[in-house]
């Protein structure tokens, strides 16, 4: 999927990373065909010809940033302005961010936004996807439960919505993208120069070609899409061969479980609730908190059993002819950890059920 490393780029490794050789990598599912470096390579002027030309040569705040390296982690300044100099600057990249933007806007009434959104992820081309992923890698999906205590529906309702379990897993290099944001982008300037920094630490660690890895616009890399600080903080060797790949299908596994035991996942404990009953001039989304006898006061009632819980958040749902309202449970609220959105969580939970559906709901 992505082109072998040159050997004028291997060259950079050992003046940037001080580092000489890494075990040779299992040959299955790699964020490119020379994801880790086997070899010790010869040293050659790999970025020499264009340290001082590039989107991001001769920049204060790059000069900055290679300083914090140097200082913090222990790069060589020469060889870190020689690669960011082969970094490129997308204005694309930034007006994609521009786009993604928080608005204040709220629509006047329901318009269906709810379904529009469902629509795109749990379709039966989709779920059967699941069904084959869930098929192919279930004893890795049942290991992570035993290990984590997520359920396989959870793991691969977060892998499907985020990649379509392997399918697009983003084409922009993961390098360009993060040198523009983090230089060029003010607004969220701080958080993307550390994002930066923990890409080019992963990639040191792991022994990887910094100019090879591919992804989303904003940085997110392999089958569930982490961004560099979550690597550093939740992936981990799943498949133990050394190595930790995010674009490696057991890894990923194994690190999305990992990630929702890290924040907070209840073993055995429902997602969410239907209710019955309207609650219009209530607050609502998965940051509200209300106790269930509140709700049952106000004429909402669930469906079906809320667990040992006394509290739950209150979620509507836009379904174009009216509202549905839900109860969000704490395990919902631990969904949106991995993005901050009702929708978002509802859809992920909702196609992991339905992918164990399809199974024989098993």
């Amino acid at each position: 999927m992505r082109r072998l490393v040159s050997v004028l780029t291997l060259s950079l490794f050992p003046l940037l990373y001080g580092c000489s050789s890494t075990p040779a990598p299992k040959p299955v599912a790699k964020p490119f065909k020379s994801a880790f470096i086997n070899q010790t390579p010869q040293i050659k002027p790999a970025y020499s010809q264009r340290v001082s030309k590039g989107d991001f040569a001769n920049r204060n705040n790059v000069d900055s940033f290679v300083q914090r390296m140097v200082e913090k982690h222990g790069f060589d300044s020469v060889e870190l302005h020689r690669l960011l100099a082969q970094a490129d600057r997308y204005d694309w990249i930034i007006r994609l961010m521009d786009a993604q933007a928080p608005t204040t806007a709220k629509p006047i009434g329901p318009t269906g936004a709810w379904n529009r959104y469902r629509a795109k992820f749990i379709t039966p081309d989709n779920v059967q996807n699941g069904v084959n992923f869930w098929r192919e890698y279930e004893s890795e999906l049942n290991r992570a439960e035993q290990e984590y205590g997520v359920p396989p529906e959870i793991i691969v309702g977060i892998i499907g919505v985020e990649t379509r379990w392997g399918r697009v897993m983003g084409k922009t290099r993961i390098l360009d993208a993060l040198a523009t944001l983090a230089f060029d982008y003010p607004r969220r300037a701080e958080f993307f120069t550390g994002e930066l920094e923990a890409f080019l630490v992963m990639t040191r660690d792991e022994g990887m070609d910094p100019t090879e890895p591919k992804g989303s616009y904003a940085g997110a890399m392999g089958y569930g899409q982490f961004m560099p600080s979550s690597f550093q903080r939740y992936a981990v060797d799943f498949d133990g061969n050394g190595h930790t790949n995010l674009w490696d299908p057991v890894d990923a596994i194994g690190s999305v479980a990992n990630y929702f035991k890290a924040h907070g996942w209840e073993q055995g404990q429902p997602v969410a609730v239907r209710g019955q009953g309207q609650l219009p001039g209530y607050e609502h989304g998965f940051q509200t908190r209300y106790p269930i006898t509140t709700l049952h006061r106000a004429g909402l009632n669930p469906i079906s059993n809320l667990g040992n819980h006394s509290e739950a958040s209150l979620l509507r749902l836009d379904v174009g002819t009216g509202y549905q309202y839900w109860y969000g449970l704490p395990n919902f609220y631990t969904i949106t950890r991995y993005n901050h959105s009702t929708h978002y969580a509802m859809a992920v939970w909702q196609l992991g059920l339905a992918v164990k559906a399809a199974r024989g709901g098993y």
